[in-house]
């Protein structure tokens, strides 16, 4: 069973570039994803694709921005995207229950504030700290927790093609970096890295300067397992053939028995 994440920005500009049902037609099982700009009203049918039998958007306050969506063969036995009032308003969660699996489809904030000044750092790491809360609850009560979106945040130096240059940049602070050890230390595992400890692999490219096309770019999309569902994932993946965005997907293979 693959589940597939991916940071569309924007779902009806994707829809329109004819990427987004090629991708979903490629095989995954539960699909999130992030950026999708639009309430679902907004959406019309694509807010429940073809193929579909369940689907879920979770939209922000302001028009035109953040918001996620879930789509999935299987029907979840719930669907949150309470975190708190400060984050609840701009769209950036949802919690879907699978029996024993939670696949948290997430779109962590950007530090980055008016004119690049870092200024919404300390928000980013708060919702850090509070989904990794409430995660951690779910763990207690015997779940299994699988974490996707974008994370905006490169951890290591292997994950950005031009560290040196970045070290100053939100998506590679010490802070926010150290946010991911956290999450590590507390029996979160980064799936891509536990299949591929090599460099040049990254979800995201600045669309000027044909990035893209020289691989000048940040690994910000991850698949986190937590210990209690790791046993489960049988293989990891970054998919930089896929266009549409300024990100491609991300994706886990899993041993359907995990959501038993």
């Amino acid at each position: 069973m693959t589940i597939a994440s991916w940071n569309v920005n924007g779902l009806r500009a994707v829809a329109r570039k004819q990427a987004l049902q090629p991708w979903l037609a490629s095989g995954p099982s539960i699909v999130g994803l992030q950026e999708v700009r639009a309430s679902a009203d907004q959406l019309g049918e694509l807010a429940r694709p073809d193929g579909w039998p369940f689907a879920h958007v979770s939209s922000a306050r302001r028009a035109g921005y953040s918001g996620v969506a879930l789509f999935s063969k299987l029907a979840p036995d719930s669907v949150d995207t309470a975190l708190g009032p400060k984050f609840d308003v701009e769209g950036r969660l949802q919690l879907a229950r699978f029996g024993r699996l939670v696949v948290a489809n997430v779109y962590f904030p950007n530090g980055n504030g008016q004119d690049r000044s870092n200024d919404r750092v300390p928000y980013k790491l708060s919702f850090y700290r509070a989904l990794r809360k409430r995660l951690d609850a779910l763990r207690g009560e015997g779940l299994r927790v699988l974490v996707m979106g974008d994370f905006n945040t490169a951890h290591c130096e292997i994950d950005l093609a031009r560290p040196r240059d970045n070290a100053g940049t939100s998506g590679f602070l010490p802070e926010e970096r150290a946010e991911l050890d956290r999450w590590l230390k507390r029996g979160y595992h980064d799936t891509f890295r536990r299949f591929e400890p090599g460099p040049g692999h990254y979800s995201w490219w600045c669309q000027r300067g044909g990035c893209r096309q020289r691989n000048v770019g940040w690994r910000l999309d991850y698949v986190l397992a937590c210990a209690e569902a790791l046993p489960f994932v049988k293989a990891a993946a970054i998919h930089p053939s896929v266009l549409g965005s300024d990100h491609c997907p991300v994706s886990v293979t899993v041993d359907p028995d995990i959501v038993r």
